[in-house]
């Protein structure tokens, strides 16, 4: 029996890693649906969150490529106001993984446990952001 070539392997893995170390989630932004991570969004994200408006939390339009803490009118917590950097689709999926990791102290405690879910609901975000990567 012969073995499957991985000629092709290593050279994918390489550049799927390059694309995640300049802030991209190749398999988010290749595998995420926008409509499934709209109604995803308006069920676990919708009782704090908005994307036109502040809530309990701040409002997520245009939030890829935006700066932490940077939505004007928004209380933000001193550990999120202090992170630093832009949102991206890969930084948005370690967020949704566990926000209290990335910022501990932030008001945020919601994870989203599923790879697809977190996936569709970042393809959502990227939809309803004008800086999409």
């Amino acid at each position: 029996m012969r073995r499957p070539s991985t000629r092709f392997v290593m050279p994918s893995l390489a550049i799927a890693g390059l694309l995640l170390a300049m802030g991209r989630n190749v398999l988010a932004d290749t595998l995420g649906d926008a409509v499934q991570g709209k109604l995803l969004y308006e069920a676990k994200c919708g009782g704090c969150h908005s994307v036109d408006s502040n809530r309990i939390g701040p409002m997520h339009r245009n939030v890829i490529g935006r700066v932490p803490g940077s939505v004007a009118g928004y209380d933000y917590s001193p550990a999120l106001k202090k992170l630093g950097g832009v949102w991206t689709s890969a930084r948005i999926d370690r967020w949704l993984q566990g926000p209290q990791k990335l910022a501990p102290g932030t008001k945020m405690f919601l994870t989203v446990a599923y790879f697809r879910d977190r996936a569709d609901i970042i393809a959502y975000l990227v939809s309803v952001s004008s800086h999409s990567q």
